[in-house]
């Protein structure tokens, strides 16, 4: 195994869970909200502003998206007091298989909502194949907020690559060199109804599909070591009632 503790010493709702992110870096988690909680989670962010991914100086509202964006995120600040997000990442469940994955108390070092839009601007590099670099250990619970098919933005992952050696040098490769090195029956297409959710290490090669019918929302949850050097952390204060763990949460509240 490549990181995380052996299989024997979880627990057996998580045995066969951890085994298959270790063994192909993905794991699907069934769904893990309800369609009303994924009705609730759009009715808090609809009124609420986006920032366009690759100019920050783009601000909109899902009533006024321009024509050229292709990803938005919504801030920090209004995430952590969106109904069910932060009980979703502190849920027991998930906390277990990232500890056993990680091998020690994981840390919530990314939390974000982004959506994908179908566009005529061109791809972002997250919707080319490529690999992450986040942390020594790490991965990501990926979660549907709107249904998923074909032409709606999948996530798509080339099976076990989070075992291979990196480049030194992160590179972008085309859907050909893919094809070409791996072969298209390693490619796993993640498709979903709202609430969806898989575990993913991004250490592999992944893309997010570029939506070509309707746009994609999804909920990003990262578990690591210790803090990632791709973000600069400005921890929200914590909630009121919020009881979640300090540690785990450190990253994200204050």
């Amino acid at each position: 195994m490549r990181q995380g503790q052996p299989a024997a010493s979880v627990p057996t709702s998580q045995r066969r869970l951890l085994e298959h992110l270790h063994a192909e870096g993905y794991a699907a988690l069934g769904n893990v909200l309800t369609h009303e909680q994924c009705a609730d989670i759009h009715r808090y962010f609809t009124p609420r502003t986006l920032t366009d991914r690759h100019d920050a100086s783009s601000i909109f509202t899902l009533a006024e998206v321009p024509a050229t964006a292709r990803l938005a995120e919504y801030s920090l600040s209004d995430i952590v007091h969106c109904p069910h997000i932060l009980a979703l990442a502190n849920d027991r469940r998930l906390l277990e298989l990232a500890a056993s994955y990680i091998g020690c108390k994981p840390t919530i070092s990314q939390l974000g909502v982004r959506w994908s839009f179908p566009s005529t601007a061109q791809r972002s590099d997250l919707q080319t194949f490529h690999r992450d670099s986040e942390d020594w250990r790490y991965f990501k619970v990926i979660v549907y907020l709107t249904d998923v098919g074909d032409g709606d933005g999948p996530h798509v992952y080339v099976r076990g690559t989070h075992k291979t050696r990196a480049p030194m040098r992160l590179r972008l490769q085309s859907d050909g060199e893919i094809s070409e090195e791996y072969g298209d029956e390693r490619l796993i297409v993640a498709r979903g109804e709202r609430g969806f959710a898989f575990a993913v290490d991004t250490a592999g090669v992944h893309k997010g599909a570029p939506p070509i019918d309707r746009p994609r929302l999804m909920l990003q949850i990262q578990y690591s070591l210790f803090r990632s050097y791709a973000y600069v952390y400005e921890p929200e204060p914590y909630p009121d009632g919020c009881l979640f763990d300090r540690y785990i949460n450190r990253l994200i509240l204050a």
